[in-house]
């Protein structure tokens, strides 16, 4: 096998792994309408779905403590070590959530349980983001950096649309009670095969070179110490974050409950709408990554910036308005354009901040950090708001959180012409 053939079926195996785990993590958040009463028993759908949203958000807590460790552990003892042990725990918490009793046969244990696998994936997912942002960024070469980086979120989007599939599959031969009854754990044991699978493959990846280099140096790496050197590039981490995590989660995981829950849109005919906008919303990364290769990074996110921040609020007033499927598609079809400037190059540009000691840590901990506080509270803060009636106030609330990384991108300087992974 030549070199050119060798990267690309590592990065095939290292993007599959991203994709099983992040399946693993979707199916929580795409089945839970089905299961919110089988752990969280009311005579309210948006109190149960409120319930689910708190344990999704409990999840992401633990992406910090996730991100700290296994990027530590990436730094210190390879990114392929790091990328097995991460899908091996996501493999066991799915299996897990697959065999869990429900409140009606052990009570308050069920939603305890519950609560605790996903805090146990919710490490393994912490973990994965910057290992395989590392890994995928390590292993592409320098003109293409972008373009191999944005399969990262190809993988993420891929995932969440085998979700979906497994649901409307399941919609269309299984009927709403069975659904809610046992049909809910069909994807959850799906998962726990797939990541096992994935653990087969991942053994066989190659180390990347830049971390062999690093590993012959007897100098540290993984530590906080070190990591506390690189304070604009930790605060840059964040600020990329901020606005880009609460945009992507709104349309990627809240936009589901709205169209049922305030559109009142069937769960099947979301599930449609939802599959075709992630499916465009996939191919376009690569598109996106590409074009950041060829005119810098900062374009892209000036796009997502400007446009969000503009945008967001008529494009859900809109969905409201309009209240119909073609809309609904259209309309979550173009909060996902605006959204790529952003998903496709993240990876890369965080990536290319840190040199190779600190980069794991460096690029997994302040996002784990930054998308626990603001990502994984999204669907709480939107379900809350609209249980208060002020709905409309999540809408202001995600455009201002995009503005506020507007503001950041413009301070940051072009990864591009000045790339840790370069040195």
């Amino acid at each position: 096998m030549n070199n050119k053939h060798r990267i690309t079926s590592n990065i095939v195996k290292g993007s599959l792994g991203n994709m099983v785990e992040w399946f693993d993590w979707y199916i929580y958040a795409s089945f839970s309408i089905y299961f919110a009463g089988a752990f969280f028993p009311s005579n309210n759908q948006t109190a149960e779905l409120l319930s689910t949203a708190a344990v999704f958000a409990i999840g992401f807590l633990m992406r910090p403590f996730g991100s700290f460790v296994m990027g530590k552990y990436a730094d210190q003892h390879g990114r392929r070590s790091a990328l097995t042990l991460s899908v091996s725990i996501m493999a066991v918490g799915s299996l897990l959530i697959a065999l869990v009793p429900t409140y009606q046969t052990i009570g308050i244990m069920s939603p305890v349980i519950l609560v605790l696998i996903r805090m146990i994936q919710g490490l393994s997912l912490g973990g994965e983001y910057g290992i395989s942002a590392t890994y995928l960024s390590e292993m592409a070469g320098p003109k293409r950096r972008g373009f191999y980086a944005s399969f990262q979120y190809v993988t993420l989007i891929s995932g969440q649309l085998l979700a979906l599939l497994i649901q409307i599959i399941l919609q269309t031969y299984l009927a709403d009670a069975q659904l809610r009854s046992w049909g809910w754990r069909i994807p959850f044991i799906l998962g726990a095969i797939g990541a096992i699978i994935v653990l087969y493959l991942r053994l066989s990846m190659d180390e990347t070179i830049q971390y062999r280099k690093t590993a012959r140096k007897s100098s540290p790496k993984g530590t906080l110490s070190l990591l506390a050197k690189y304070p604009k590039q930790v605060l840059t981490v964040i600020g990329l974050t901020f606005g880009g995590t609460i945009a992507f989660y709104t349309y990627t995981t809240y936009m589901q409950k709205y169209m049922v829950n305030t559109l009142d849109l069937s769960p099947h005919t979301v599930a449609l709408i939802n599959f075709g906008a992630l499916f465009i919303f996939m191919l376009l990364q690569p598109l996106f990554g590409y074009i950041s290769d060829k005119v810098g990074r900062k374009p892209l996110l000036y796009w997502f910036g400007v446009m969000g921040t503009l945008l967001t609020v008529p494009i859900f007033k809109g969905l409201k308005a309009f209240d119909n499927p073609i809309a609904a598609f259209l309309l979550m079809l173009a909060g996902l354009l605006i959204v790529s400037g952003y998903t496709s190059i993240n990876a890369i540009v965080k990536a290319e901040l840190f040199p190779t000691e600190i980069r794991a840590l460096g690029v997994g901990f302040p996002y784990g950090l930054t998308v626990a506080i603001f990502g994984g509270t999204v669907e709480y803060i939107a379900l809350w708001l609209k249980s208060i009636q002020h709905e409309s106030w999540f809408f202001y609330y995600v455009s201002a959180a995009i503005l506020v990384s507007l503001l950041v991108y413009f301070k940051m300087t072009e990864t591009t012409k000045n790339s840790h992974l370069d040195t």
